[in-house]
């Protein structure tokens, strides 16, 4: 090769590599259209590496024909400011943040947390409508072969007219998108006549019924608790599921051994019925006997003689004490019966109440007959009222999330919040599940129960209750609103009350009269109906017990009644 060639190819790749290289610089430092900062695309990554690979072939080329390496000591200056330019504009955006960015990230990992808690809800909801589900297809077939045992004189063509006729048929469009996880379709519980070819026929009106779905919601792992048994279906049609009792009744499956006494303290009376009860069960029921610490003190101060009985030292061994207690006995009145039901957390034994107080709404036995009332109780069966609880949480402003809250507390009469010693109005934002209620301006809330509805609630202006009746009360206290009612909802929502920021005070929160708490703005309270009642013994049964506490109780209704002095007719 001439050296005329040589140096024309030589000044052609230079050309070449320096068009690439100004159009990569072109191409680097043209403004974005978009602020945001974005990766280096692959190209630009690779355009500096193949640059400088060129650079150095071509160099090294001219350094073996013509022995110079003049132009090697150019180009790699050139590389190395290239290389420099690229780590400038690589860092630079970067650096830059914004805090958009940030809000955006965080309001979508709570929108994927609320996203997980529904899925596990549905999850719950169709795991629990598949069981009754199966319940339900075991019960009807069971009627089924009932039926067909009982036509055991009827021929074959006979027997196997009225299976056909019992079939439980599906149509087919309907076996591909039926819902059978999620609850009870209608066309599988519709009894329908096998179809005919009748020509005659084909003027009558159609007799099937257009299928349809019953299912359940579940508002989450501690909020599910419809009751399924409410509803049944009788040909396609919804009617209500029969009772199997409208009395609830308790029969002991073996004799009882542990009996608690809980007594109003301070009252004589009350220690002197004790100590003879006491003596009584030991003796004549050989009954074991544990009492508060108290109690045990008094007793043994006074005679030696009730070494037999049993304490607890610690709240440890309280939390114990339902696997060991078969039997309550309280001595007082209503107030003695709602710190017997603060002692358990969880489940609760039946309780006996014996009235010793001003008021007897949950205390129906008389103590003067406590031997007969104690014998009935201890052979069984008896009437027993399943008395709800209300199971509260406070979430406090400054928590993560809602899973964190302090310890839950159970109440048996109500929840009241309440503007304390503040000369503001109590301003309350109030949520039903999901749904908004209203907002509270008033003197404050009443959150009660069934069982509470002829104390607190019932004073505000609240409706007294049945205590069997599954139910939440929402009663206003001296609201600002003369339109503002209370209301009765079903006993499966959950209740949000929270102080809203832009409250003008604070608020207290009291449980069953006692251990009040403060809720500050931010602060909210979470109200639902607990898994553990009350189960009280029935003097007679539930309605006439309640019915007759209303009466001597309240006085209700009582009246004279209009004279009549007119002439007598025929």
């Amino acid at each position: 090769m001439s050296l005329d060639e040589l140096t024309q190819k030589k000044l052609a790749s230079s050309e070449g590599i320096q068009f690439a290289r100004s159009d990569s610089r072109f191409r680097s430092l043209s403004p974005a259209p978009i602020p945001i900062p974005t990766a280096p695309s692959f190209r630009s990554l690779v355009d500096p590496v193949s640059d400088e690979r060129v650079n150095h072939d071509t160099v090294t080329s001219h350094e073996s024909e013509n022995g110079s390496i003049s132009t090697v000591s150019s180009t790699v200056s050139s590389v190395e400011s290239e290389k420099a330019a690229y780590e400038f504009l690589a860092q630079t955006p970067i650096k830059s943040s914004d805090a958009h960015l940030v809000e955006f990230s965080e309001a979508m990992r709570t929108v994927a947390k609320a996203l997980r808690r529904v899925a596990e809800g549905k999850a719950a909801a169709q795991a629990e409508a598949e069981e009754w589900r199966r319940k339900y297809e075991l019960e009807m077939s069971h009627k089924q072969q009932s039926k067909i045992k009982g036509y055991g004189s009827c021929t074959n063509n006979e027997l196997e007219k009225l299976a056909s006729q019992l079939t439980l048929e599906k149509p087919a469009s309907d076996q591909a998108g039926c819902c059978g996880n999620h609850g009870i379709c209608s066309h599988e519980v519709l009894q329908d006549e096998s179809p005919g070819t009748n020509p005659r026929s084909s003027h009558k009106m159609v007799s099937r019924k257009a299928s349809f779905r019953l299912s359940w919601g579940c508002n989450g792992d501690k909020n599910g608790q419809h009751k399924h048994d409410f509803v049944s279906f009788e040909k396609g049609d919804i009617t209500t599921a029969e009772r199997s009792n409208k009395q609830i009744l308790l029969k002991w499956e073996s004799s009882p051994q542990t009996v608690l006494f809980i007594t109003k303290p301070n009252s004589n009376s009350v220690h002197v019925l004790c100590a003879e009860m006491v003596r009584w069960l030991r003796e004549h029921k050989n009954i074991n006997v544990v009492v508060e610490p108290r109690v045990s003190k008094e007793l043994l101060t006074e005679d030696s003689y009730y070494n037999f009985i049993q304490t607890w030292d610690d709240d440890e061994e309280i939390k114990r004490l339902h696997t060991k207690v078969d039997l309550i006995v309280t001595l007082g009145g209503d107030g003695t019966v709602l710190w017997a039901a603060s002692l358990f957390k969880g489940p609760v034994p039946p309780v006996v109440a014996f009235s010793l107080g001003s008021l007897g709404f949950m205390t129906p036995f008389p103590s003067e007959q406590y031997r007969d009332c104690l014998d009935n109780v201890l052979n069984g069966p008896f009437s027993i009222t399943l008395r709800n609880r209300l199971q509260c949480h406070v979430i406090r402003d400054a928590a993560k999330d809602e899973l964190e809250t302090e310890e839950p507390i159970l109440v048996l009469n109500e929840v009241t919040i309440d503007r304390g010693i503040s000369s503001y109005l109590t301003y309350l934002e109030c949520y039903c599940d999901s749904s908004f209620v209203t907002c509270v301006q008033g003197d404050g809330l009443i959150i009660s129960t069934t069982s509470g509805s002829t104390a607190y609630s019932l004073a505000a202006g609240g409706s007294m209750v049945h205590p069997q009746v599954p139910g939440i009360l929402f009663t206003p206290i001296c609201p600002h609103s003369l339109s503002f009612r209370p209301l009765i909802l079903p006993e499966y929502v959950t209740l949000r009350v929270q102080v809203p920021y832009n409250s003008r005070g604070q608020a207290w929160a009291s449980f069953d009269g006692k251990d009040r708490k403060l809720l500050s703005p931010g602060d909210a309270l979470i109200c639902s109906i607990s898994p553990w009642p009350v189960p009280t013994a029935c003097l007679v049964d539930s309605t006439t017990d309640f019915l007759r506490s209303i009466h001597e109780g309240l006085h209700w209704n009582l009246r004279k009644s209009q004279s009549f002095d007119g002439p007598h007719s025929g």
